[in-house]
C-alpha cells in the first residue's frame, strides 16, 4: 500500500507549491478554534489564580505537545494519500471497535455540553430573554443547520473571524490586567508549584492545552482544503505552528488574567465553564460593564467555535469510518474522497449531526446519567494515549512511505505526548468512583 500511494503522491504533488504561505492558512485556525474550549480557558485561569505565573512553562509545553500529534496526524494523510481511519483500521479491529464505542458515547455527552457552554455566555448577555436550556436547543441547532448547509470553505472563514473575536478579547484582557513582565518570564522557567498533587496538576494543565479528538480530525481539515499530497507538506506544517501559536496565546492570555485579577486578589472561582462567567462578574466590578460584555462575546465565540468545529470535524471522521467500514478494501484515495467534498454530502455525515444535536437535548433537562458520565470521561481520556501510540505505529513501519516515516525529534515528542496522557489516563480511570457505578 505505502509504495502505490507513495508513487501517485509524488507524481501529484509537482504541481502544487512547494513553499509554505500565509495565504494557504486555515485548517490551523479550525484546529485552533474547535480544540480551546470554554474548560481549557477556565482551567489554564484557576492554574493562574491558584499558582500565579508558576505553570507557564506548562502550558507553552502543552502547545509544543499537541503541535507534535497534529503534525503527524497531517503528515499520515499528506504522505499515504489515505485518512487516519485507514491507518487505524490496518492495525486490526480492535481501533474500530474503540473508535465506534467512544464516537457515540462522547458524542451524546459531548453534544449537551457543547450545547450548554454555548448558552451561558448568551443567558449573561440576554437574561430575560430566555432560559438556559432554551439557549442551548437554539445554540445546536443554528450549529447543525449551519454545517448542514455549508461546505468546509465557508466553514473556515466563518471560524476565522471567530477565531479573530477570540483573539481580540483575550489579548485585550491580558493587556488589561497589566501583567508583571519578568514575574511572567521567571514562569517559563520549569518550576513545580509547592502544593499537594502539584505534579498531577502541572501534567493536567499540560494535557488540557487545546483539543483531544480535534486533533485527530486535523488530517481530515487539511484534506477538505484540498491539501492531499506531499507537496503541501511545508504549507501543512506551517499551518499547524499557527494553530498552536495562537492556541499558546490565548491560554497563555488567561492565565494572565488568572495571575493579576484572581490570585493577586485570592479570588475564587467554579471549574468549568460557569467559571467564565463568574470572571464576567469580577470583570464588570473592575473594568465596568463594556468590558464584561466585549468578555461574554469573546466566550461565545470561545465555545460556538468547539461546537460547530466538532459537529463538522466528528462527523467528518464518523463519515470516513462508515465509507471504510462497509468497503474495506478501499484505501487508496480516500483522501482525496474528503476533498471532493463527497463525504459531506455523505448520509453518515449528517447522521451523526442529528446524533450530536437532538439526543443531548434530553440531558439538557434531566441531568446527565451518572454512568455515562463515567464511560464517557474513561475514553475521553484514553483517546489521546490511543492516538499517540497508534501515530507512533503508523509512521515508524511500512504503511507511511521512508521519507516521511518519523524522526527521533518526532518520535520523542510522540513518546512524551503519550507517556504523559497515559499517566492522565490512569488518574482518570482510578479517580472515577467505580463502587457507586456498580
Amino acid at each position: 500500500m505505502a509504495e502505490t500511494t507513495d508513487k501517485t503522491v509524488t507524481g501529484e504533488a509537482n504541481s502544487l507549491p512547494r513553499k509554505s504561505s500565509w495565504r494557504y492558512i486555515g485548517p490551523g485556525i479550525v484546529v485552533a478554534a474547535t480544540g480551546v474550549g470554554a474548560g481549557d480557558l477556565v482551567a489554564t485561569l484557576i492554574a493562574g489564580s491558584n499558582f500565579g505565573y508558576t505553570l507557564l512553562w506548562a502550558a507553552v509545553i502543552g502547545c509544543l505537545v499537541k503541535i507534535s500529534l497534529a503534525e503527524a496526524a497531517g503528515r499520515w494523510h499528506l504522505s499515504t494519500g489515505s485518512t487516519l481511519f485507514d491507518g487505524w483500521a490496518s492495525l486490526g479491529r480492535w481501533t474500530t471497535w474503540f473508535f465506534a464505542v467512544y464516537v457515540v458515547i462522547w458524542g451524546f455527552v459531548y453534544g449537551a455540553a457543547a450545547m450548554s457552554s454555548s448558552a451561558l455566555p448568551l443567558q449573561a448577555l440576554f437574561p430575560d430573554v430566555m432560559d438556559l436550556e432554551w439557549w442551548a436547543i437554539a445554540s445546536g441547532l443554528v450549529g447543525l443547520v449551519f454545517v448542514w448547509f455549508n461546505k468546509y470553505a465557508v466553514f473556515e472563514k466563518v471560524m476565522t473571524v471567530l477565531v479573530g473575536v477570540m483573539f481580540v478579547v483575550t489579548v485585550y484582557l491580558a493587556i488589561r490586567v497589566t501583567p508583571n513582565v519578568p514575574d511572567a518570564f521567571a514562569g517559563l522557567l520549569p518550576v513545580l508549584p509547592d502544593e499537594k498533587d502539584s505534579i498531577l496538576n502541572t501534567l493536567g494543565l499540560i494535557g488540557g492545552v487545546g483539543g483531544t479528538i480535534t486533533l485527530a480530525a486535523y488530517g481530515y481539515w487539511v484534506n477538505a482544503k484540498g491539501w492531499t499530497n506531499t507537496g503541501w507538506m511545508k504549507v501543512m506544517r506551517l499551518d499547524n505552528r499557527v494553530a498552536y501559536l495562537t492556541t499558546g496565546i490565548f491560554v497563555v492570555a488567561m492565565l494572565f488574567v488568572g495571575a493579576e485579577l484572581l490570585h493577586s486578589a485570592d479570588v475564587a472561582i467554579a471549574s468549568g465553564d460557569k467559571g467564565l462567567v463568574q470572571l464576567s462578574d469580577i470583570l464588570e466590578d473592575e473594568y465596568g460593564s463594556a468590558t464584561a460584555t466585549f468578555f461574554l462575546i469573546g466566550f461565545f465565540a470561545t465555545s460556538f467555535t468547539s461546537l460547530i468545529g466538532v459537529w463538522h470535524g466528528v462527523s467528518l471522521m464518523f463519515a470516513d469510518f462508515v465509507a471504510r467500514y462497509r468497503d474495506r478494501e478501499a484505501t487508496a484515495g480516500s483522501g482525496q474522497e474528503v476533498a471532493s467534498g463527497s463525504r459531506e454530502r455523505s448520509w453518515p455525515f449528517r447522521a451523526y449531526l442529528l446524533w450530536l444535536t437532538f439526543p443531548p437535548m434530553v440531558l439538557l433537562f434531566q441531568g446527565q446519567p451518572f454512568r455515562l458520565v463515567i464511560l464517557y470521561g474513561v475514553l475521553g481520556a484514553a483517546f489521546l494515549p490511543f492516538l499517540a501510540g497508534t501515530l507512533m505505529w503508523l509512521l515508524n513501519t511500512s504503511r507511511t512511505p521512508r521519507e516521511w516515516r518519523n524522526g527521533p525529534l518526532s518520535n520523542a515528542m510522540l513518546a512524551i505526548a503519550g507517556l504523559l496522557f497515559l499517566v492522565l489516563c490512569v488518574k482518570q480511570i482510578w479517580d472515577q468512583p467505580w463502587s457507586e457505578f456498580f
